[in-house]
């Protein structure tokens, strides 16, 4: 299925590739911001027609449909993809796979424990590993295929193409236990994430030199250890097969055979029907199809209203009949042969849905989530008052109706970058930033200068938008921005106060309001111009301070911080210069413009420049849906006085050529989630920082936007071994993030599975890792027993 987004897998590697599949987003969704329930947000359960393996058949062959043909088996390479990671799941260990709630659990398959067993003056990790744990040419897995693992990915020797090296760089030795079972890990550097390494583990005939890493394992495994074992790669067919594995020693595979076939996404209903796949993500009109089919009839036993012809009523086939039986022969001819051409297609397409009756869509949410990415390098959302109108205009909740109520899977907007609902680490931190607010996002644009006034250009010489047009307007800001405030109970009219106290104490140290936050067009970012000359940022009005103060207090409180550095006191001389920090909402004396007499707002602008932001979109067939959610946003925008122009660009260079490039200035695509976000999601929020070159070095934090202190508690995260430590480093981390507005999740995505009624224990899998050794056809019923309803 096609996706807009960021693939990761088990691999862990660089996430360099978005989520461009239209799958990824089948449907919108946006949601206003609540912390009911904050810690556990909405949940689904898997959907994967369980069953105990007693009740699963020998034998068979399960075909399962992949986007294309793997580019490579070498999970740590950079053209690695999803099919990669499906494929490697079957036939590498995997030593913490994920269960339903996205935690790592040991796996009993290859280790009988793995723990930290010193912290000080180094820590060392020991696995212990399973004694039957063999390669499938016979050699037992052992220390030697770690050791080369970590020379591979420890970033050390560039003759190695990795993708990525997070957690190995930390490593200092590995070496042999007690005895061969035991593999003894000694870090350099604290590393939190240790569960996420070695997995996939390969052979070290793989990892063991360049040559074998880069080329060797692109297209075939000599040795694999898993379930199955690979059988070929066809690429005239488009078929990767793989086949039991006679040196399995876990609970053997039901199926004889898996074989991954290469099928577009809009060639997949086609498929199921035909029979030539048993297993496929489908899109929601697929999925739409497969359940219309099932049902078979509509009401009291009248045809379903679906397919060629299906919405001509019986005025209109009278019609039709009366001219192709008329006495003007030419029409009647056409009108045949139109009706020919309608009946075969209808014909075609009842065959198809007969096809699809044996079929059953399974649907849960998906281990990944679509965001409104903000790029803050230039233009009008480099000023953080604009990006935070923007979001404060978005009617999240709306949204997330749209795509996922209709799909019957629970419709939450989400609150968190840094997990999904149901994971031990999610927690609703929407509120750092603030909930939809037509009322402040206009004053939040007033502030930054964006007027109705300001759209046209003065010819007495006076700017357009300029204080002088705006005086009569400024009474009423400070009301919009103290009844967000008091709403939110950030006491920011005390924030201001010359005496700099605040309810939590005035004796605390405060740092500096601007917390490093990344505006380009500074010389260098988080520092004043070492030269002395003025730094070119853009610089909010002196009384917006008093607002961040709000803001980050607001953060502070959500992250559960309680240090003086998320409760800024007062302004200092540092808020009154340019480069000084926005707040998060519009300073007192700044109006929200008057809308006009049909409630809509005017066109705003500055300087003579209207406000216009070049919203992104994918152009394929199966992006409707994300096509759809854009639409909606840009028609929330409209409502405040942000003009949107909509640019359609091709799936294939949407990703590659306008995000990771920077062209766009606002875009959708999505992050799948992880286990590990101190490592995994550095990179996407890291703060950009300059290349020497004069480039911007920005990892994969594709809006250009990020903070100092966003930087540290990620640092701090990764190093912490206490876990519940480092979650609650990653809750203050997500609290700035949305604090900074450079992404706005909107919506965990559906995933919607087809799979043969007769399969079981395999289907929409969530956040869980499949075990394919269980995946089956259903054994028979025995004569007499109850049908289960359940499908």
């Amino acid at each position: 299925m096609s996706h807009v987004g960021v693939p990761r897998g088990t691999a862990r590697k660089r996430r360099s590739l978005a989520l461009l599949t239209t799958g990824v987003l089948t449907l919108p969704v946006l949601a206003g911001c609540s912390s009911d329930d904050g810690a556990t947000g909405a949940t689904a359960p898997q959907d994967v027609a369980a069953a105990g393996r007693n009740l699963v058949a020998e034998g068979g062959t399960v075909n399962w449909a992949v986007d294309a043909l793997p580019t490579t088996l070498n999970a740590f390479q950079a053209d690695a993809d999803a099919t990669t990671t499906r494929i490697t799941g079957a036939l590498l260990p995997t030593l913490f796979p994920l269960d339903a709630k996205g935690r790592p659990q040991l796996n009993p398959d290859y280790l009988e424990s793995a723990k930290v067993v010193e912290s000080e003056p180094r820590q060392v990790v020991l696995y212990r590993l399973n004694q039957q744990a063999v390669w499938s040419d016979g050699r037992e897995i052992g220390a030697p295929d770690f050791v080369a693992q970590w020379r591979a990915l420890s970033g050390k020797d560039s003759a190695f193409w990795t993708a990525r090296n997070a957690g190995y760089e930390r490593i200092e030795k590995i070496e042999r236990g007690a005895d061969d079972l035991e593999v003894r890990v000694t870090f350099a550097k604290p590393y939190a994430d240790w569960r996420s390494l070695f997995s996939p583990l390969y052979p070290k005939d793989v990892t063991g030199s360049p040559d074998a890493f880069n080329d060797g394992a692109r297209t075939t495994l000599k040795a694999t250890s898993g379930p199955f074992r690979l059988r070929g790669v066809d690429k005239a067919t488009g078929e990767v097969t793989l086949v039991r594995n006679p040196r399995w020693w876990g609970s053997p595979a039901k199926l004889d055979s898996l074989v991954f076939r290469a099928v577009a996404t809009g060639d997949r209903t086609e498929a199921l029907a035909a029979g030539r796949v048993d297993v496929a993500d489908v899109d929601a009109a697929a999925a739409h199809r497969i359940t219309q089919a099932a049902g078979g009839k509509g009401a009291d036993g009248q045809p379903l209203a679906q397919g060629p012809g299906a919405g001509e009523g019986p005025a209109a086939a009278l019609r039709a009949w009366a001219v192709a039986h008329g006495s003007n022969a030419k029409a009647a001819a056409a009108a045949r042969a139109a009706r020919k051409k309608t009946r075969a297609a209808a014909d075609a397409y009842a065959a198809e849905q007969a096809g699809l009756r044996a079929y059953a869509v399974r649907k849960s949410l998906d281990p990944a989530y679509t965001q409104l990415a903000l790029n803050g390098e230039s233009g009008p959302l480099a000023d953080d008052r604009v990006r935070r109108a923007v979001a404060r205009a978005l009617d999240r909740q709306e949204l997330v109706d749209t795509v996922l109520r209709p799909l019957g899977l629970p419709a939450r907007p989400l609150g968190s970058h840094l997990a999904l609902a149901g994971q031990p680490a999610y927690k609703d931190s929407s509120d750092a930033l603030g909930g939809q607010d037509t009322e402040v996002a206009q004053a939040l644009l007033a502030d930054a200068g964006w007027t109705p006034e300001g759209a046209v250009k003065k010819s007495d010489g006076t700017k357009a938008g300029s204080e002088a047009g705006k005086k009569d307007a400024e009474k009423e800001a400070g009301k919009a921005a103290k009844k967000d405030a008091e709403k939110k109970g950030t006491g920011a009219g005390k924030a201001g106060s010359t005496d700099g106290k605040t309810g939590d104490g005035a004796d605390r140290r405060e740092p500096a309001l601007d917390d490093g936050l990344y505006i380009v067009g500074d010389d260098k970012p988080g520092d004043g111009d070492p030269a002395g000359g003025a730094t070119h940022v853009l610089a909010p009005a002196p009384a917006a301070a008093f607002h961040s103060s709000a803001l980050l207090r607001q953060a502070g409180y959500l992250s559960e911080s309680g240090i003086s550095e998320d409760i800024p006191s007062r302004v200092t001389a540092q808020d009154k210069r340019p480069g000084g920090a926005a707040g998060a909402y519009a300073p007192a004396g700044t109006a929200a413009p008057a809308p006009a007499a049909d409630g809509r707002r005017g066109p705003l602008g500055k300087d003579g420049k209207p406000l216009t932001l070049r919203f992104v979109l994918p152009s394929g067939p199966g992006s409707e849906p994300l096509r759809s959610v854009g639409d909606k946003i840009s028609a929330m925008l409209e409502s405040v006085g942000i003009r949107t122009e909509i640019t359609k660009v091709s799936d294939e260079s949407y990703f590659q050529d306008h995000i990771a490039s920077g062209d766009y200035d606002l875009a959708l695509y999505s992050w799948p989630a992880t286990a590990y976000p101190a490592t995994d999601d550095r990179p996407i929020f890291a703060k950009p920082v300059p290349a020497t070159d004069g480039s911007l070095l920005v990892e994969q934090n594709y809006t250009r936007v990020g903070t100092d202190h966003i930087d540290q508690l990620f640092d701090q995260a990764v190093s912490e071994l206490d876990e519940d430590a480092a979650r609650d480093l990653m809750k203050q981390a997500d609290a700035r993030i949305w604090a900074a507005a450079g992404s706005i999740p909107l919506y965990q995505r559906p995933q919607l599975v087809a799979a043969n009624r007769k399969l079981a224990n395999v289907g929409a899998f969530g956040f869980a890792t499949p075990h394919y050794q269980d995946i089956g056809f259903k054994k028979p019923q025995a004569a007499g027993a109850p049908a289960n309803k359940k499908k």
